[in-house]
């Protein structure tokens, strides 16, 4: 945790009804004399506690931001969601029209509110918009070096070719999604780019700008990366093709056990 974090329970407002007790994760909570107790600080703060309250007893401190009332579930629209996965594209061609600075916000703010693994919260960003030419191109000559080795290693690479937009494609826009735990990471990248597509963007996965971020030292130099790791980019713009029909898939590999 970034900050330092403190559960109060307030002795006037807690009825002793025990939900803290049945929603922690962590058997951090016990009810004392009709009243929740916490048995040590060292905790996830995960805020399960603070969020199941009827009576709003639980609190935690050191957060910017207070928590937020919620009066009924949101529940998304299945089918319409279903829509909007099967009709999802890759994009790879762009409008030349920037990406105000209030969506960029509100597609990472999709990454942070994403729940993650011991509630680590510890994935990060880097948006590049101004010199995005600047890093491609330091991305590009280490790929031109890369390529006989892709070739070898992937023999679907033997028809690349690596130009001055082979990362970008152009777009006015990528975020930089950075953890140790790549599951954390995906998760909200995830997120981030459902939020994207509400928004109107375009999106495309640049794993191969990950890994000239990860392995070039000129690049990490760039983006002052010292320890960290880029898990996935995210490349976002306004789309400037249509796509008139879904793509096949094969059946989902299940069983049921």
């Amino acid at each position: 945790m970034r900050r330092e974090h403190k559960i109060n329970v307030s002795r006037k407002k807690c009825i002793g009804c025990g939900m803290c007790v049945k929603d922690c994760p962590v058997n951090n909570i016990r009810v004392k004399d009709k009243k929740a107790v916490i048995k040590t600080q060292s905790c996830l703060m995960c805020g399960h506690c603070a969020a199941v309250c009827p009576k709003a007893a639980v609190s935690i401190t050191g957060f910017s931001e207070p928590p937020v009332e919620i009066n009924g579930r949101t529940v998304l629209e299945p089918q319409r969601l279903m829509d909007a996965i099967r009709t999802r594209r890759s994009v790879r061609q762009y409008r030349q029209e920037p990406v105000d600075a209030e969506i960029i916000e509100q597609v990472i703010e999709a990454g942070r509110l994403t729940p993650s693994g011991e509630n680590a919260q510890n994935v990060s960003y880097i948006v590049l918009q101004r010199e995005m030419e600047r890093y491609e191109k330091t991305a590009v000559l280490f790929a031109k070096r890369m390529l006989p080795l892709m070739k070898i290693i992937k023999p679907n690479a033997r028809n690349i070719i690596i130009d001055d937009h082979f990362f970008f494609k152009e777009a006015p826009a990528a975020i930089l999604v950075l953890a140790k735990d790549k599951v954390n990471a995906s998760l909200a990248a995830s997120n981030m780019e459902l939020m994207a597509e509400a928004h109107g963007l375009g999106v495309l996965y640049s794993g191969l700008f990950a890994m000239a971020a990860n392995h070039s030292f000129a690049l990490r130099r760039m983006l002052k990366l010292r320890n960290a790791k880029v898990v996935t980019v995210l490349v976002l713009g306004y789309p400037n093709v249509p796509y008139h029909r879904t793509v096949q898939k094969e059946p989902a590999d299940v069983r049921y056990l």
